[in-house]
């Protein structure tokens, strides 16, 4: 006994020694030896060798990269216990890296990963019940899951729960601990935290309502890049709202979110262009911004974009494009869109005059409040009394 003993010891001194001789070649980025030593020790079934192995040919270190062989020696490691490597599997079952993509098998080894309390693997199981992927979709499990892992400390993890109590998934609406997870996630410094303990302090959700909080965890969030952050901060100095009201504050962020292609600070974009708000007035500027965020289906843009054109301000007058531009916002419900649609008709501007459709246009817009849209349509009853019987 006695001699098997020293036997085993010897040989796990020598697999470790490969390992680490690995090591301190990997330190030195001479992989090429890394992967020389390591091979020896994972053939001899050293398990961290075997996921070391695993990880260079997963990204080509030392090696061509080479998806079916990182499987290989991920699954040894894996089937040894090793909780990262069973996380890669699943991983790659789930990309079908390597692999022929099964769900099914991703959620096993994810699941045994994390229940060796790997806080990766249970934010990856929580959202593998939360997508249904391989498994039936159970909101309770997710959470569960990432509950796991979010309480030791993993931001993605505190950011989705935070999400699940905000959203009633799995569990009772609270604003509360919704505040609660995505404000140790924001302290992380993740950026769609940041932006939605903003957007709770702004409403007055789960927290007292306090415009400087809101103000100050939109622009952590913005400083990152964050779209929404930087539309909604932009707001925040358009309206004066926690902050001194600055324009050309508004229009820096507006601006920073637009170019990334956000719909509304397109659109609030182009109205600072066309009324001078922060920047100099400029009509062709304001005309490009509503332009890009009216291709995108917001209906004001579209609604002011055809103003544009109807009274030539920036493009050369064009009644037709104003009003397929009107109705394209009238048909989403614009009430001033509507209007100027029914006008339109009745006038026979950029359309074949038709009261009837004008009639329809001016009902739509008066139902939805709009006094001008009632008294236009008094008029032309008034007019043309056949038309509204």
């Amino acid at each position: 006994m006695i001699y098997i003993l020293i036997i085993t010891l010897l040989i796990s001194s020598l697999l470790a020694g490969n390992f680490e001789k690995g090591m301190e070649a990997y330190k030195k980025k001479n992989y090429k030896s890394t992967i020389i030593f390591w091979e020896l020790s994972a053939k001899e079934g050293y398990s961290p060798a075997q996921f070391n192995l695993g990880q260079m040919y997963a990204n080509g270190q030392g090696i061509k990269q080479n998806y079916k062989e990182a499987i290989k020696w991920y699954t040894l490691s894996a089937k040894q216990g090793d909780s990262t490597a069973q996380l890669n599997l699943g991983l790659m079952y789930s990309s079908g890296q390597g692999v022929k993509q099964n769900y099914k098998e991703a959620m096993k080894w994810c699941k045994l990963s994390a229940e060796q309390g790997y806080y990766l693997a249970q934010y990856n199981l929580g959202f593998i019940y939360l997508t249904g992927k391989g498994v039936k979709q159970d909101y309770k499990k997710a959470l569960k899951w990432y509950r796991f892992s979010a309480e030791q400390g993993y931001y993605l993890a505190q950011y989705n729960l935070g999400g699940m109590y905000y959203a009633k998934r799995g569990v009772k609406q609270d604003y509360k601990k919704a505040i609660k997870w995505y404000k140790l996630s924001a302290e992380q410094g993740y950026a769609a935290s940041q932006y939605n303990l903003g957007a709770m302090y702004n409403s007055g959700k789960g927290v007292k309502q306090d415009y400087k909080k809101a103000i100050k965890w939109y622009k952590l969030s913005a400083e990152q890049g964050d779209s929404s952050a930087q539309f909604n901060l932009g707001l925040m100095y358009d309206r004066g709202k926690g902050v001194k009201q600055d324009y050309k504050e508004a229009f820096k962020w507006y601006k920073l979110s637009a170019k990334q292609g956000y719909s509304k600070s397109e659109h609030n974009l182009g109205f600072a262009y066309e009324n001078g708000k922060g920047v100099k007035q400029d009509y062709k500027q304001a005309i490009k911004w509503y332009k890009l965020s009216a291709e995108k289906g917001a209906s004001t843009s579209q609604f002011n974009l055809g103003l544009m054109y109807a009274n030539g301000k920036g493009v050369k007058q064009d009644y037709k494009q104003a009003a397929k531009l009107y109705k394209l916002s009238a048909e989403q419900g614009d009430s001033s869109a509507q209007l100027n649609l029914g006008f339109m008709y009745e006038n026979g501007k950029g359309v074949q005059k038709n009261k009837i459709l004008a009639y329809e246009w001016y009902l739509k817009s008066a139902k939805l409040g709009n006094s001008t849209a009632q008294n236009n349509l008094d008029i032309l009853c008034k007019k043309s009394s056949w038309v509204c019987k």
